[in-house]
């Protein structure tokens, strides 16, 4: 019976500071190039930050942040990758061949998140920082909710007016 995981030549501090910044790439490019072993490897990492993302608790957000190398690419992963997997049960990643490496015929494939947004994404005017930008996301919510339960409100008393 064989291992489960692939070692990759590594020691165990080197291989997850490896998946750990591979994980990081994959949330900022959303697509990244890398050998097959790696990919197949760095797969149930990602689909785990995304899962967390999706719970959105706070104790969810620092396990990500503890895992993810840069703040950015936390939020990032809470405020859009969630949004934009929200109803997707997992899988959140694909592998796909891509020929072999030149110096020594390694297997190479690149690992992308499915769904990507070919837009322009987090990219915000250089005047506004990312806090503001999350506190604007979070004020909008707040307000669709308040207009939500404002309806609500008022969707009752009228019923009681026409009886």
């Amino acid at each position: 019976m064989s291992n489960i995981n692939r070692h990759l030549s590594r020691p165990t501090a080197h291989r997850l500071a490896l998946f750990r910044s591979l994980v990081t790439s994959l949330i900022k490019h959303e697509s990244i190039r890398t050998t097959v072993a790696k990919a197949k490897e760095v797969r149930p990492f990602v689909d785990h930050m995304i899962t967390l993302a999706k719970q959105g608790t706070l104790h969810a957000r620092r396990q990500a942040d503890s895992f993810i190398y840069e703040d950015l690419m936390v939020q990032k992963l809470f405020y859009e990758l969630a949004e934009r997997y929200r109803t997707r049960p997992g899988g959140y990643t694909r592998i796909e061949r891509d020929g072999w490496r030149n110096g020594d015929g390694a297997p190479m494939a690149v690992l992308q998140l499915v769904d990507a947004y070919k837009g322009p994404g987090l990219v915000l005017p250089k005047h506004r920082s990312i806090p503001e930008r999350i506190r604007e996301l979070q004020l909008q919510k707040n307000k669709e909710l308040e207009e939500q339960a404002a309806a609500a409100a008022t969707a009752p008393s009228a019923e009681a007016n026409q009886s």
